[in-house]
């Protein structure tokens, strides 16, 4: 009975470590986008973009308010996105996506997370070149027919469409230079989206061994848990 406790106890916190994580991640997204576009999201397209994601975290709206008010202070702290390029040990690509208001704390961490595990940092370029920048919107089915939708979204970057059985969503993709084109569509046609993601996916994948794979997951795992890295991507097959 205490060690199905102990399994229950690690499991609980670590879903509100996921949580908090996700907290903060949001946070930081809504400083950026009231620096960029102002506190109003009716004019910010960036700001509600994170205000829905915000929602599908189940963030409270207080926390979402505090935190729109906290960045229209002038003297609120500045987040900006960093990626990283690198290679992992046994040679396997890695983009390490990061907001921080001290990039030069951040790539030194970074930098150790490559070097303890036998990887290394690379420069700008070494690595995304193998990396596709896209983003992901959820959006609420309803009554909305899929080939009609495709249709009607294609003029505006839409690569791809899929059904969510489970959660009666389409997940529809676009190139990261049409997210604004897609956001506005499906705003000009009052379709709720869930959640949207800029996300990068790797255009090829490389096999490992169990053992060579664990390796790989451990240094991500660690760099996951550094508060200044929001996604680590690889192309682990």
């Amino acid at each position: 009975m205490g060690r199905i406790f102990e399994t229950r106890k690690a499991t609980m916190f670590k879903r509100y470590a996921k949580m908090a994580k996700a907290f903060t991640k949001i946070g930081r997204e809504i400083v950026m986008a009231v620096k960029m576009g102002g506190p109003n999201p009716d004019s910010n397209p960036r700001l509600r973009m994170v205000i829905q994601n915000a929602k599908a975290v189940n963030m409270p709206k207080a926390n979402v308010e505090s935190a729109i008010k906290r960045a229209s202070e002038k003297d609120s702290s500045n987040y900006e996105l960093v990626v990283y390029e690198g290679y992992a040990p046994h040679g396997v690509p890695v983009l390490v996506e990061c907001t921080t208001n001290n990039p030069t704390r951040t790539v030194g961490n970074v930098r150790m997370y490559f070097s303890r595990a036998n990887g290394a940092l690379g420069t700008n370029g070494s690595v995304s070149f193998m990396f596709e920048h896209i983003v992901l919107f959820k959006i609420e089915a309803g009554n909305l027919n899929k080939d009609d939708l495709e249709l009607d979204l294609i003029d505006f970057g839409l690569e791809d469409i899929n059904y969510d059985e489970e959660n009666k969503q389409f997940i529809i993709q676009t190139q990261f230079t049409d997210f604004g084109k897609m956001q506005a569509a499906l705003e000009e046609r009052k379709i709720n989206v869930i959640e949207s993601s800029k996300i990068y996916t790797p255009t090829t994948t490389k096999e490992l061994s169990p053992e060579q794979e664990a390796e790989v997951m451990a240094m991500i795992e660690k760099m996951e848990d550094d508060d200044d890295i929001e996604a680590v991507y690889h192309n682990i097959a």
